[in-house]
């Protein structure tokens, strides 16, 4: 890795201060035994997720398992946001079915490698930031999407094993159960949500969607009640991850083939990671962090391509299950990957045996508490712009997938905005003294509002000069120049005279870069950045 990434990532700050590791009260036993209690129930929920999405991207289940182990224990570790839960994810999977299809799984693993040097780049240059140019109307489809998402993806637990041919997000369509096997597999999940509901009203020693798990595992163990486990989605168990450098040969070939792939991987998880960033930080109260986590998520893609892994990124769902069973440390996550291999290596058997409807049940819950519901009574209140917006991602989310709904999201809200700013430009005239005509501009001038902007104006009827004030305005962009342009070419055919008054130091920034002559105004000593811009010869110039 060049020196200079290696420094870049030494002054990130990845090594995690005391309090990420024991909470704000200190790592007490209670605290240890809440985080590694959490720990333990994420790692039952991830092996099927691991499983699922495996299949989805067409690669052995420990492909997956690998990936959500090396992911989940690195970011846990040195990620942005202790609570984070991070592994195989179903919006990459169906990025990589393709790739595995057509060139093969050690193609995968090359390309897992650049799609995490791709993350490490955008943490060491802090493109994580640009996270907060998601709108909250974005992020409220956002939650509420994934929400959905999460509910279909567990569905196919409801279909006969074998039968199912999973798609995007994990979701699978297949024949369903029927009679009493629906009937009991149902029954098993209500009995999970119900015992997660009540648990925390007896107790909070052990968290409730861990005592779900267990109460209905050792009944249907103890019962014998036929429902489909963990066992029968596959088999989990496996040694250690062994370090293996991906066949592919050395060439620019390859590189053509896995650059597309890895530039839409590292977007995909990037997005997600940082959305979950900020979903995670709004329930513990933390902000920051979001380069740290480029980062973060960029080593861990690395190692894991050297790792036999398929790569992961930020798991909503199992995050949420983390923050609610009381995770707030990076205990907590690092407890869960390494449970998970502790399953792989010596628990399989016992694993295999924990009935999917408890699981079904847990995920049921994190879906409850996971959708907006208050978003209702918000989209009466809101402008109907915005009501669209959280409408439209929440279902290019359910349609696509996460990252598209948000890119999506992101751009309409930006080309509402920009609409809805360009029928705000407006134009107070009145004449001075001396005869000259004063246009006092209000609101932005941009490519949005430059055409009403040259509406404003009637060279014809004007006098000899005529002065722009921009004192409630500014000057945005090059659309806005080629306006200012286009008016004193309009003026300096008609033999008048034209000035800009009052704009704001980045005007002058903007104005000065597109080869305009400034002449500092006396004028207007209160504001000290007027300037006055005459026309001359068809070029804006002093005057």
């Amino acid at each position: 890795m060049p020196r200079n990434i290696l420094n870049a990532l030494a002054r990130s700050s990845l090594t995690p201060d005391m309090e990420q590791w024991t909470g704000e009260g200190g790592l007490s036993a209670a605290r240890l035994r809440i985080e590694l209690l959490s720990g333990l129930t994420v790692a039952l929920a991830l092996v099927p997720e691991a499983v699922a999405f495996a299949f989805v991207a067409g690669v052995h289940p420990l492909v997956g398992l690998y990936a959500a182990f090396l992911v989940g224990l690195i970011t846990a570790l040195i990620g942005g946001r202790p609570g984070m839960i991070s592994g195989a994810t179903g919006a990459l999977a169906v990025v990589m079915v393709a790739l595995v299809a057509e060139h093969g799984v050690e193609y995968l693993f090359a390309t897992v490698v650049l799609m995490g040097i791709l993350q490490i780049g955008a943490g060491v240059f802090k493109l994580g930031k640009f996270i907060r140019l998601v709108p909250h109307p974005v992020m409220l489809g956002f939650v509420n999407g994934l929400a959905i998402v999460i509910f279909l993806a567990q569905l196919g637990q409801f279909q006969v094993p074998g039968s199912a041919e999973v798609t995007g997000h994990g979701i699978a369509h297949g024949e369903w159960l029927s009679g009493m096997a629906m009937v009991t597999m149902l029954g098993l999940v209500g009995l999970t949500m119900a015992i997660i509901y009540l648990m925390p009203k007896v107790t909070n020693v052990i968290p409730a969607p861990l005592a779900g798990i267990g109460i209905v595992a050792i009944l249907v163990i103890v019962l014998g009640i036929d429902v489909p486990r963990v066992g029968d989605m596959a088999s989990i168990q496996g040694g250690l991850p062994q370090w293996h450098v991906p066949m592919v040969p050395f060439t620019f070939e390859t590189f053509k083939i896995i650059l597309p792939y890895s530039l839409i991987l590292a977007a995909i998880g990037l997005i997600e990671s940082l959305l979950t960033l900020n979903l995670v930080g709004e329930i513990t109260g933390k902000r920051g962090g979001a380069s740290q986590e480029c980062v973060a998520q960029g080593v861990a893609n690395t190692v894991t391509g050297f790792f036999g892994g398929m790569g992961g990124c930020a798991m909503i769902g199992q995050s949420m299950i983390n923050v609610k069973s009381g995770g707030r440390t990076r205990i907590a996550g690092v407890a869960a990957a390494l449970f998970l291999l502790v399953f792989i290596l010596f628990a399989a058997p016992l694993i295999e045996q924990i009935p999917l409807a408890a699981l079904v049940g847990v995920m049921f819950m994190v879906v409850i508490g996971t959708f907006a519901w208050n978003s209702f009574n918000i989209l009466r209140k809101v402008p109907g712009t915005d009501a669209f917006v959280i409408i439209l991602v929440t279902v290019v989310t359910v349609m696509t997938d996460l990252a598209t709904a948000v890119v999506v999201g992101v751009i309409v809200s930006a080309l509402a905005y920009a609409w809805q700013n360009a029928t705000r430009i407006r134009a107070r005239a009145h004449e001075t003294p001396e005869g000259a005509k004063v246009y006092a501009i209000r609101g932005p001038l941009f490519f949005g509002s430059a055409e009403a902007f040259g509406e404003l104006f009637t060279p014809e009827t004007d006098p000899s000069l005529v002065i722009v004030d921009f004192a409630e305005s500014r000057v945005a962009d090059q659309s806005a120049l080629a306006a200012i342009e286009a008016l004193a070419d309009k003026y300096e055919k008609a033999g008048k005279a034209l000035q800009l008054r009052h704009l704001s130091p980045d005007c002058h920034q903007l104005l000065s870069k597109a080869g305009s002559l400034m002449i500092d105004s006396d004028d207007d000593p209160d504001y000290e950045i007027a300037a006055d811009y005459g026309v001359r010869t068809g070029v804006i110039g002093g005057h």
